[in-house]
């Protein structure tokens, strides 16, 4: 893992030219989020693209600014095209985002496409978040996000061990074997429908006998889905009067295609045949959603244990945004089902508008983008750069 006292040296290096610190992120999953909560705080941004992905950040969202520097319109003021997006770990490639005084916001595609090993040891650019916290969103893992939920004491779905034992609707958690960084993930209520829908998911192509054996099978929570947009602000701890946990927003998930499936009658859904009978859980996009107020309470219960489980086990802890994706069941229990130790994947429906209660918490239009880089900007101001790097 790369110290944080080489981190400090960079950034002490940034310090000569303040004025220059720019924000970069993969162009992808929450890219245009993090791109636009920069603008916002007036930070140039640099968008890390993938050759064929490149158009949104080079042609839709670029930047245009007036002869004083002023946005005027888009978000993307840079962009480097990559034909993989693994290529901004190579040494001469860091050396240039170096050079650009880049402060580096991590989200899902940059710990899908880059490999976590170099990400924690080689990549020698400051991160905006919990480095060693970013394997945990692997479920493969020993110390998974289930363990740090484990710990800290919160609610997940109880995990069955063996598929013989599945006697109420359960999920079935494993990657697809096609859109590999995508789910291939089926329910079952019994052992014969596990076998029979898995057979099924194998002959199509959908998942593979490898990672059905790997796959963690947990019981199902029936109700709806709310993920959880947090932030845990260092800033705030250290020089602020303020909670530094933050409920920024709360959003939930299109996904395919299951969604097209509840849309059905129940006829024709019966009439569907072997190839679309099994929803596939693609995540293609998100909606905005708030809780009854009566909840909330339970909401910042779980994130503040969730900080400090993670200060316990993931020194300093998480740092900014993070996302606990959950289910809430009829007796408005909370599961969490996911983690994600950086920006959330449904932050882009808020951003320019903001989240509904980091826009009351701050009395601006606050999200998830903006709270980054407006973190980052207090940072810089209150000379605590270093407390939100990594």
């Amino acid at each position: 893992m790369i110290e944080r006292s080489e981190i400090k040296e960079i950034i002490d290096k940034y310090y000569t030219d303040p004025e220059n610190f720019k924000i970069g992120a993969i162009a992808s999953h929450s890219g245009l989020d993090i791109f636009d909560g920069a603008a916002e705080e007036n930070f140039k941004t640099v968008a890390f693209c993938k050759k064929g992905r490149e158009k949104t950040y080079t042609t839709y969202f670029k930047a245009e600014r007036d002869g004083s520097g002023c946005l005027k319109r888009g978000i993307v003021d840079e962009v480097v095209v990559y034909d993989n997006f693994n290529q901004i770990l190579k040494p001469e490639e860091q050396k240039k985002l170096l050079e650009n005084q880049i402060l580096f916001v991590p989200n899902r595609s940059f710990t899908s496409y880059c490999s976590i090993d170099e990400i924690e040891d080689d990549f020698k650019v400051p991160l905006v978040g919990s480095r060693n916290m970013l394997r945990s969103e692997e479920r493969s893992e020993e110390q998974s996000y289930y363990w740090i939920l484990e710990k800290a004491g919160l609610p997940f779905p109880e995990k069955i061990e063996d598929p013989k034992d599945i006697n109420e609707l359960s999920i079935v958690k494993l990657p697809h074997a096609v859109k590999t960084l995508e789910r291939g993930f089926f329910t079952a209520s019994s052992f014969k429908e596990y076998k029979e829908t898995s057979e099924k998911l194998i002959k199509q192509g959908v998942i593979t006998k490898e990672a059905l054996k790997s796959a963690r099978i947990e019981r199902y929570i029936i109700g709806p889905v709310f993920n959880l947009d947090l932030f845990y602000s260092p800033v705030e701890a250290a020089v602020g009067n303020m909670s530094p946990v933050e409920l920024l927003g709360i959003d939930w998930r299109f996904e395919t295609s299951l969604d097209g499936h509840t849309r059905l009658p129940a006829q024709q859904q019966l009439s569907l045949n072997e190839f679309q009978a099994v929803p596939e859980m693609t995540v293609c996009g998100h909606n905005s959603a708030t809780l009854r107020e009566s909840l909330l309470e339970k909401v910042f219960e779980m994130a503040e244990k969730f900080v400090k489980a993670s200060k316990e086990h993931y020194s300093p802890g998480i740092i900014g945004p993070f996302c606990l994706q959950t289910c809430v069941d009829k007796d408005l229990n909370f599961y969490i089902y996911d983690v994600a130790p950086r920006v959330g994947g449904g932050t882009n429906v808020h951003m320019s508008v903001g989240h509904p209660y980091g826009n009351t918490l701050w009395r601006k239009n606050m999200s998830t983008g903006r709270r980054v880089a407006y973190e980052i900007r207090r940072a810089i101001e209150t000379e605590n750069l270093d407390k939100i790097l990594t």
